[in-house]
């Protein structure tokens, strides 16, 4: 079953919204309803579990971690000398080793 949604806009709200149906090729009721559809994807949840279990699987994963001065140097510095061999055989244990 369908329901019936009445919004009331002024005529300058009406009319933007029509231009920016129309320069999509689709009626107003389309676009209002892929607005709203993408409006209620974006609300948040509210969904605490779900929240904390992202949270916890973020920490356990390892990164560079240090003062930021430090942090943003050693970038800048890379993207100075461009890319190198990497990490491996041979090459600056620190950097094998991710230097921290």
């Amino acid at each position: 079953m369908t329901k019936r949604l009445q919004v009331l806009f002024d005529e300058a709200e009406y009319a933007a919204l029509q231009a920016a149906a129309t320069s999509r090729g689709m009626t107003m009721a389309e676009w209002v309803r892929q607005a709203l559809a993408a409006a209620r994807r974006d609300a948040s949840t509210a969904d605490v579990d779900r929240k904390l279990a992202a949270i916890r699987a973020a920490v356990r994963h390892a990164g560079p971690t240090g003062p930021i001065e430090r942090l943003i140097g050693e970038t800048e510095r890379g993207y100075a000398t461009g890319p190198g061999p990497g990490p491996g055989p041979g090459n600056d244990p620190a950097a094998s080793a991710g230097g921290y």
